[in-house]
């Protein structure tokens, strides 16, 4: 069967991506399904619980929540070392068939039926538990990655969409008499969950595997790589802290909305009628899922341009903003606005976070990183819904201690102040935790943020390091280029020729497209210099000799980053320059950005000293594009010779670090990057690249000749 690459859909929707649409479907019926049984297993715990029903649906959400707590590492090691698409298929046939039990025991009574409710939810979340990651790491396989993060928007909406669509049908159910609703609601569940697996089935595409599996580790070395992968990570590290800041706010506004409703804002009391306060905190509710939704799709396209990684610990720090207004300024109308709000900061902090982690982690141990994230996720909602009334209730009874739980000020009245205490105290967590997560994922350090803010509002769109408008090179075919990098300062002379700059790890194959580029160039008629770093000159030979060189391991990191960018002033000056100013194009195999990835993030030397110091060397001189050819590291080091030289031989977690750094220089200016994925074949990848590279050639024709046209005599018989 031929598979189409994903980067044969760019500039398509992602749904025309048939592949993903099949994932998608199959998401939306399993997680409808999730949705579906809980509700209506949360209902019939309330059934069967009798007076004690309140701690029947606490024991449905328990039994949901424990398979996260036993299983979440062991759930991801089994996304990365086995079937993804069986793995999927598995958990939705298990799913389906474990629904089927409950209505056949509430009519046969073959075992206790709230315990058998409780036996079934906890069996069937350890299957939704290994179905999850399996999902979201086959994810960025399926999509271009300029498509991941508007596939990771429809992804995280339909998780949690699907959450009122399923509380409406029960709804639509209830009127059913006897264990009728229950009975159809598990039905119409198993169905779901079957479709589901069907879906999956037909998704022939996850067969392959985009992992070149060099060894075969076990399950619970797999689980140990993984966790100490993720923590000594700092990407991952700040993505962690920064959802927990997150879900510590969005979780308290759960955990705190119904009683907040009931006995602050709308001072219900023993006495009220029984609805009393149902209205506005459903209304709370909703607001916060439509403010998800206005976050993962409207919020990405206001700030589209701004760098991901900043964007992420900001939406964290804000979202304390509404927290605190809500704490501070008791009124359910503003209430429900500010919680839009809020929802919007942790739709867009959500999806941002998983875009950086399908951008950034290799497909080896992406199973492992998202479902630890989605286990820590879980344990942190559920334990603040669950510690979050109690915490306010102790609060409460302080006050009352000291002299009242309730609080007057100005026009204010603040009923059961402890409810307003652990409201703030969320919103300071939250600006905590997103500070830290900021600090960790920065990737613009010395940009101030104001004047990085302010950049996506102006007409040129861009700032320099030092905050400072700048003025932005034409392409010769007189399209304006967008972004900036961590390269550029100063602003560049125009020149006539064209700068082009391949880039990626080891075994992309940068030399084999630089070389099939060039020879393209020159059958159109370009004048085409092609290069190469580090020796492209007689001293950058001496150089190359002693950067490369497996005898000189000892090298300090900061004497290596010295010696790359003295190479590449001499590079610039003796070779690059003079073939722009006579209007050749150059094709160069690495530039600037190579030391960016490689001494920034490889050797995890200060990224913008590295950038200074590479600016000085070039006088600031940026390729009018660079083409990152990225491929998933193990299957680039497959690729490196026996003798391979002293960057080849570090180890994996190095290269790692080095092809996370690329994806975060191309995340960051995605008007001067081309990636396209480098594990195809050969002549595909340089039609792509002849694509891109065509929008910036000037006529091979000069002006000249053409003027000259005009004065030839006209031609006799």
């Amino acid at each position: 069967m031929n598979f189409r690459s994903p980067l044969d859909y760019r500039g398509a929707g992602v749904l025309s991506i048939t592949p993903f649409r099949r994932l998608w479907i199959a998401l939306s019926l399993s997680s409808l399904g999730d949705w579906f049984s809980l509700v209506a297993l949360s209902a019939l715990a309330v059934k069967l619980g009798g007076t004690g029903s309140a701690y029947a649906v606490s024991g449905v959400w328990l039994t949901s929540l424990l398979p996260a707590l036993l299983f979440g590492p062991f759930a991801g090691a089994v996304a990365d070392k086995f079937d993804r698409r069986l793995n999927m298929i598995t958990g939705d046939v298990i799913r389906a068939l474990l629904y089927l039990t409950i209505p056949l025991n509430l009519t046969f009574g073959f075992a206790n039926q709230l315990t058998w409710v409780y036996v079934v939810q906890f069996l069937a979340s350890c299957a939704s538990l290994f179905w999850t990651p399996a999902k979201d790491a086959s994810v960025p396989n399926l999509v271009p990655p300029d498509k991941l993060e508007q596939a990771n928007q429809f992804g995280l909406f339909t998780t949690y969409g699907t959450a009122p669509v399923a509380a409406l049908l029960f709804a639509v159910l209830t009127p059913l008499p006897g264990n009728a609703p229950y009975d159809v609601a598990l039905y119409i569940n198993a169905a779901t969950f079957m479709v589901s697996a069907f879906t999956i089935f037909m998704l022939s595409e996850l067969r392959r595997s985009s992992r070149e599996a060099i060894s075969s580790p076990s399950v619970l070395k797999s689980i140990w790589e993984g966790w100490r992968f993720v923590g000594g990570t700092q990407v991952v590290r700040g993505i962690l802290v920064g959802l927990t800041g997150a879900f510590a706010a969005g979780g308290v506004v759960v955990g705190l909305g119904s009683p907040y409703v009931k006995n602050s804002l709308e001072g219900c009391s023993p006495h009220s009628p029984p609805g009393c306060g149902n209205a506005g905190y459903g209304a709370v509710f909703a607001a916060l899922f439509v403010g998800l939704a206005l976050g993962m799709f409207l919020g990405l396209r206001v700030l589209r341009g701004f760098s991901r990684r900043r964007l992420f610990g900001l939406s964290i720090m804000f979202a304390a903003l509404p927290l605190a207004l809500i704490a501070l300024v008791p009124s359910i109308v503003l209430t429900v606005i500010l919680t839009v709000v809020l929802g919007a900061c942790a739709g867009i902090a959500y999806v941002t976070g998983y875009t950086v982690i399908g951008l950034e982690v290799d497909d080896v141990t992406r199973g492992r990183t998202f479902s630890f994230l989605q286990s820590a996720i879980r344990v942190i909602l559920f334990a603040v819904i669950a510690i979050a009334p109690t915490l306010a209730g102790g609060f409460n009874s302080l006050a009352g201690a000291a002299g009242g739980s309730s609080l007057h000020i100005g026009s204010a009245d603040y009923r059961n102040v402890g409810y307003s205490v652990v409201l703030l105290l969320a919103a300071g967590i939250a600006v905590a935790l997103g500070r830290t997560a900021y600090r960790q994922m920065d990737d613009r350090e010395g940009v101030p943020l104001l004047a990085d803010l302010g950049s996506l509002f102006r007409p040129d769109g861009e700032v320099s390091m030092n905050g400072h408008r700048k003025v932005r090179r034409k392409a010769l075919s007189g399209r304006a280029r967008s972004g900036d990098s961590l390269a550029r300062q100063v602003a560049e002379p125009r020149r006539p020729g064209v700068f082009l700059a391949l880039e990626g790890g080891e075994g992309a194959g940068k030399s084999t497209q630089a070389r099939l580029l060039a020879i393209w160039l020159r059958d159109q008629g370009y004048d085409v210099v092609t290069t190469h770093e580090p020796g492209a000159t007689k001293i950058g030979l001496r150089l190359r000799a002693l950067l490369l060189d497996t005898a000189h391991t000892g090298l300090a990191s900061r004497a290596e980053a010295l010696m790359y960018a003295a190479d590449r002033a001499e590079h610039v000056q003796n070779v690059i320059l003079p073939a722009l100013e006579r209007g050749a194009v150059v094709v160069t195999d690495r530039y600037v950005d190579s030391s960016l990835a490689y001494q920034g993030a490889g050797r995890q030397l200060p990224v913008s000293e590295i950038a200074d110091l590479n600016r000085w060397a070039t006088g600031g001189l940026t390729p009018d594009l660079t083409i990152l050819l990225d491929l998933p590291t193990v299957t680039g080091l497959s690729r490196r010779l026996s003798s391979a030289d002293r960057l080849e031989s570090e180890p994996v977690e190095f290269h790692e670090r080095v092809r996370s750094g690329f994806l975060s220089l191309a995340a960051a200016e995605p008007g001067r990057y081309l990636v396209l994925t480098a594990d195809r074949p050969e002549a595909e990848v340089s039609r792509d690249i002849q694509r891109r590279v065509r929008e910036l050639l000037p006529d091979p024709i000069p002006c000249s000749a053409e003027e000259n046209t005009g004065s030839f005599p006209a031609v006799r018989e």
